[in-house]
């Protein structure tokens, strides 16, 4: 099997988990402190699955590129440990789980997780043409938003903007200091990304998208009527990305990485402080 764990790399749970951060923030909001338990269930299990999904996918598409990459060369489907169509059956299978999963909400959450499934297939493909594949993955990343809200609410209010907006940002942020661990090898085989059009700039607009994502945060806050226990994991939020910067400073692909991982700390931080703030402060 640990070839198969490889590929959906459930052996590295780091995607997992950044993804299950902002499920756990939108959803907390929807419900206002006390998601149905159901729902809560059926999207961490879909945040598992989805993720697992969309590294298939991901490795389908680029396994006549990752060979040439270091960080890449020794995945299964270069290795040949596994096919690219059991890939594409494995693929399937996961689409179908998640299916199952979503048809326990209703018709709104059902209808967003289609538009959903697009952004996951379309994502892995976008670095081959565009220099934006980091702007795809940060909107797939931020549909558990509307989907969180739709469960709940059975509709999603334009309050969810903000967040929406932050997690699009926050997700491109860390996605990309990952892409810089890879921006040499990809600039090789000729991946697009951020970081590469960017150039020597990339620092510099990496800054603009942390702010984004705080200012997004402090509008949502107001939005929503949080206090200051959000502001203070907002405030947490702005020293680690501070952080991540001085890390990033000499683009050494292993600070850049580590800069990457330090992005579920935020994640945690943001969740914490938020439950922590509507447990005190409760929704009128």
């Amino acid at each position: 099997m640990q070839p198969w764990i490889r590929l959906m790399r459930l052996d590295k749970p780091i995607g997992a988990l950044l993804l299950l951060w902002p499920m756990l923030w939108s959803i907390w909001l929807a419900a206002k402190g006390a998601p149905q338990l159901s729902n809560l269930l059926i999207f961490i299990c879909g945040v598992v699955v989805m993720r697992a999904a969309g590294c298939v996918i991901n490795d389908y598409a680029d396994r006549h590129v990752d060979g040439h990459v270091e960080r890449t060369k020794n995945r299964p489907l270069v290795s040949g440990e596994i096919s690219p169509r059991e890939a594409l059956r494995l693929f399937f299978v996961l689409l179908l789980l998640a299916f199952l999963l979503v048809l326990q909400t209703n018709a709104l959450t059902i209808k967003l997780a289609f538009l959903g499934l697009i952004l996951t297939i379309f994502y892995p493909f976008v670095k081959r043409w565009s220099y934006f594949p980091q702007l795809v993955l940060g909107i797939a990343w931020a549909w558990v938003v509307p989907m969180s809200f739709a469960a709940e609410r059975e509709m999603v209010p334009k309050e969810a903007m903000a967040l929406f907006v932050a997690v699009v940002s926050w997700a491109m942020v860390f996605d990309s200091f990952y892409a810089l661990v890879d921006r040499k090898d990809d600039q090789i085989v000729g991946i697009k990304s951020t970081v590469i059009l960017w150039g020597e700039r990339d620092l510099h607009f990496i800054l603009l998208l942390q702010i984004l994502t705080l200012v997004s945060l402090l509008v949502c806050g107001k939005l929503f009527d949080r206090n200051w226990i959000f502001l203070l994991g907002i405030f947490i939020t702005a020293i680690i990305f501070s952080k991540q910067l001085w890390q990033a400073r000499n683009r050494s692909p292993e600070l850049c990485f580590e800069a990457f991982l330090s992005s579920q700390r935020v994640g945690a931080v943001l969740f914490g402080t938020l439950a922590l703030d509507i447990w005190l402060y409760p929704f009128e």
